[in-house]
């Protein structure tokens, strides 16, 4: 599982001292809302779910989304909202706005579920930010298939730059920085371990393994009791 936080930072921003004062307020949200339509807000959640549920067990990763994130200390206007990210090496600790000098890390991969009303937003500004800011991996995924193709897109971080990130023989993009695979399936985003091959399950896929598994653990105990009172008669 791959925990490099991220270092790079843009020289010029204005991050200072963590530990020291500032008494100016950051709003903890924009106005806007969390998903343009049902499918870009489930899809948005699903993700963030599958991620938390991925890096549960490593408390130095930190993965939300939809939160205001401050990157000048002293300006509340220099912000933006990524719909999913992950800062590796941030520590799990719970925030209502992420302000980049208070942190241990930035974001190391921000991911945009994106629409056509937000699309010159993620390609452009959005994307030239987080490239500014040393974010390691960016990911736009269209999942209605409105304007972007292919729907799925990665840059990875070099030398300041971006880079497309190439597409697997299978289509699959690989995520280095986190250790997953990402691929439509049905035309929505299913994520994978890239090591193991194990798909990273939804919110009601976890919650029927969950019961299955409850079913299963209830069964044995009642087999048990049962060979066990077999046993004694």
């Amino acid at each position: 599982m791959a925990t490099t936080a991220t270092k790079a930072r843009d020289p010029m921003s204005a991050m200072t001292g963590r530990n020291q004062h500032d008494d100016v307020f950051y709003p903890e949200s924009d106005g806007k809302p969390m998903g343009e339509t049902p499918l870009h807000r489930d899809e948005m959640y699903e993700l963030i779910f599958r991620l938390r549920h991925r890096f549960a067990a490593d408390p130095s990763v930190y993965v939300s989304g939809n939160m205001m994130m401050y990157y000048e200390q002293g300006n509340p206007s220099a912000c933006f909202s990524p719909d999913v990210f992950v800062a590796l090496g941030a520590g799990d600790g719970e925030r209502r706005v992420y302000r980049l000098w208070a942190e241990a890390c930035g974001p190391t991969v921000v991911f945009e579920v994106s629409s056509r009303s937000t699309s010159l937003e993620d390609e452009g500004n959005k994307k030239v930010l987080c490239q500014r800011l040393g974010v390691q991996e960016y990911w736009l995924y269209d999942p209605e298939g409105e304007y972007l193709a292919p729907r799925l897109q990665g840059w990875r971080l070099k030398s300041w730059h971006y880079l497309p990130i190439a597409a697997e023989p299978d289509g699959s993009l690989v995520s280095t920085v986190l250790g997953l695979r990402l691929q439509l399936a049905g035309g929505l985003l299913e994520v994978y371990d890239d090591e193991s091959g194990e798909r990273l399950l939804r919110t009601d896929e976890t919650e029927a393994a969950r019961l299955a598994a409850e079913a299963e653990a209830l069964w044995l105990r009642e087999e048990l009791a049962r060979l066990r009172g077999e046993a004694e008669s």
